[in-house]
């Protein structure tokens, strides 16, 4: 019977059905970071329990590390306590840490996979809601809670329900200036951020072939933003190129059977999926969030909407939105003014973001007022773009070249929004309080977006 990607994976990880009517999966990958590690290695202490597979395990840390200087002790003791909590728990239960004594440290999202530990037709599972991100590999890829965390560790399993898949067609090609994050905010603006729950997207058409990697990435990695548990890509040529000689990868004398192993998760032609919905990548603009989720956005090039122009359902959040963001209804969002700039995250924080960003600022100055940052997502990213020079390019132009991590995507650092501000930002989430100020703002776009804000002064359609 012919199979979607997604029963694949889960009938090749299945250990059994539960009595409560979950599945009990197996994990092939856990990835692990400083913040919603510790109280589960210490529930396994509490158990006498020990890691079951510490090759399935990496750490990393990401979330709590200063990005303008990480000498240790951290100047914020409970950051400082977190990485000493990894850093123990590493060595004690014998799990690899990339901590910020390695070359390979940064975002968990982004050291997955160039790392080459994300591969098609695994099971991953990390204590972080954007885990969705591997999904582009043609892998399973689950956000889990602190309690899982310890589930995994002590037995490299999880119980979870089971998904229904919606396949989401991406046709045509995109034009010039419109990117993966303006291609899924659109996908979260049309099907709610509500839309996606209890499902798997499997993301297709001609628009989504046409991505690399990255940019598959950052698609993936903000399914969790419309509600659906995992996101995910078909494996391809694409997707087998990238992988090809990494630390973790198979080697070249293996290498064409795991080609054929990997191509055998995707999809078959004949797959039936629960929902199917097209959208005509063509028609698509670059976009901007106006409100208080990911799912309220806008072309550059539009307008706010309307309270009574929208369904009955979304004129709260509408109005609530309205009100913290102090926009007007009906008015246009270019030409906002914002007072930060931040290029980085999980989303868009890798090589091919920075090169896309910097095209924008080079030879042009950051606008008067206006904090610019660019946090590269690891730190083999900020060394490659280094070699590049882009970080000249940056600093020339007024932004601040900061070290790999999380940054302001979620201000568990130094870097927050201060007061009112309006934030440009790269990053996935623009709930209230999310870049670290109750009352601070956030506008999400595309990385180039960002550039020609900071520079700009505002919200800039050119």
């Amino acid at each position: 019977m012919a199979k979607n990607l997604l029963q694949k994976i889960w009938d090749e990880h299945t250990v059994r059905e539960l009595p409560t009517s979950q599945t009990q999966l197996f994990i092939g990958l856990h990835l692990v970071h400083e913040v919603t590690s510790p109280q589960a290695f210490e529930e396994l202490r509490v158990r006498q329990l020990g890691v079951r597979y510490p090759s399935r395990t990496f750490a990393t840390v990401d979330h709590i590390v200063p990005t303008h200087s990480q000498e240790r002790p951290f100047v914020d003791t409970l950051a400082e306590e977190m990485m000493v909590a990894i850093e123990t728990n590493c060595r004690e239960f014998g799990v690899e840490l990339f901590g910020l004594d390695d070359d390979r440290q940064g975002i968990v999202h982004v050291v997955g996979p160039e790392q080459g530990l994300t591969q098609p037709g695994m099971t991953i599972a990390c204590g972080d809601s954007h885990t969705s991100t591997h999904g582009a590999f043609g892998a399973i890829a689950f956000g889990i809670g602190t309690s899982q965390v310890r589930d995994v560790l002590a037995s490299q399993c999880l119980a979870i329900d089971p998904l229904k898949v919606r396949r989401i067609e991406v046709t045509g090609s995109l034009a010039p200036g419109v990117y993966a994050k303006d291609v899924i905010l659109a996908i979260i603006r049309q099907l709610g951020v509500k839309g996606g729950t209890g499902y798997a997207y499997e993301y297709a058409g001609e628009a989504i072939s046409a991505m690399g990697m990255e940019e598959r990435m950052s698609v993936c990695n903000m399914s969790i933003e419309g509600g659906a548990r995992v996101g995910y890509v078909n494996p391809d040529e694409t997707t087998y190129e990238y992988i090809r000689g990494r630390p973790f990868a198979p080697p070249e004398d293996e290498w064409d059977e795991a080609v054929k192993y990997w191509g055998s998760f995707a999809s078959d032609e004949d797959a039936q999926f629960d929902d199917e919905i097209t959208i005509d990548g063509s028609s698509l603009g670059p976009n901007v969030t106006w409100g208080i989720n990911p799912g309220q956005s806008i072309q550059i090039d539009g307008q706010l909407p309307s309270i009574a122009d929208l369904p009955g359902e979304e004129q709260e959040s509408a109005r609530e939105a309205l009100e913290f963001m102090d926009f007007e209804q009906g008015a246009p969002i270019a030409g906002t003014g914002i007072d930060v700039a931040f290029i980085g995250s999980c989303t868009n924080g890798r090589i091919s973001d920075l090169r896309e960003a910097a095209r924008v600022a080079r030879g042009r100055k950051v606008s008067g007022g206006v904090k610019a940052l660019v946090v590269p997502g690891s730190r083999l990213v900020s060394e490659q773009a280094e070699s590049e020079g882009l970080h000249e390019v940056f600093q020339e132009a007024g932004f601040e070249w900061r070290k790999a991590g999380c940054s302001m995507c979620l201000a568990m650092n130094p870097d927050k929004l201060q007061g009112r501000e309006i934030s440009a930002s790269s990053s996935n989430r623009n709930f209230k309080g999310r870049q670290g100020s109750p009352t601070g703002r956030t506008l999400l776009m595309s990385p180039a977006m960002v550039a020609a804000a900071a520079v700009s002064g505002g919200v800039n359609p050119s």
